[in-house]
């Protein structure tokens, strides 16, 4: 049995499609909308937060899906912090399993010139943070992680950048 609040956000869902379909055929809001979304870093961890505070869960039928329990949830642990490029370098031990600082969604995993292996997650709190010189990638693209879940495995050093609005910011209040 579907539940009416259910069938409202579904209802709602539908209604936003279709207007959003009827909107792209006028060619300005075409060209305003491709823009936010395909130019501009348009924020997908923040909407999914937004819509979580709003409508609860992002999908209306999880209480049918099977649940999983975390088997990884640590913080960050590191000897020293110097500064490295844009962000700062953090001294860890050989094979240390990378914790994210933050929850958020997978945007960007590869190869990053002076940083290696990289991935970048889009936070809920509006930062994208790499995680750098990275030996092993425990993710994929388009996931969506939470505080202190695996990243990968660095060995020795872990580069971190901090970026919010396309500009770097000072690690030191978030690490």
């Amino acid at each position: 049995m579907i539940k009416k609040s259910t069938a409202l956000k579904f209802l709602i869902l539908v209604c936003l499609t279709i207007l959003t379909l009827v909107l792209l055929k006028n060619s300005q809001f075409k060209t305003n909308f491709y823009k936010y979304v395909y130019d501009d870093n348009i924020s997908f961890s923040q909407i999914n937060k937004w819509y979580k505070e709003k409508f609860g869960y992002s999908l209306p039928f999880s209480k049918y899906l099977e649940t999983t329990t975390m088997v990884f949830n640590e913080k960050l642990n590191y000897k020293e912090a110097n500064k490295y490029k844009d962000g700062v370098s953090l001294l860890v031990g050989d094979n240390y399993l990378v914790p994210a600082l933050d929850s958020g969604i997978v945007i960007f995993i590869g190869e990053k010139e002076g940083y290696g292996n990289t991935v970048i997650i889009q936070q809920e709190n509006g930062i994208d943070l790499w995680y750098s010189n990275l030996k092993e990638i425990n993710l994929k693209l388009y996931d969506y992680v939470k505080d202190g879940n695996l990243i990968g495995v660095s060995n020795n050093n872990l580069y971190l950048v901090f970026y919010k609005d396309g500009e770097v910011v000072d690690y030191q209040e978030y690490i």
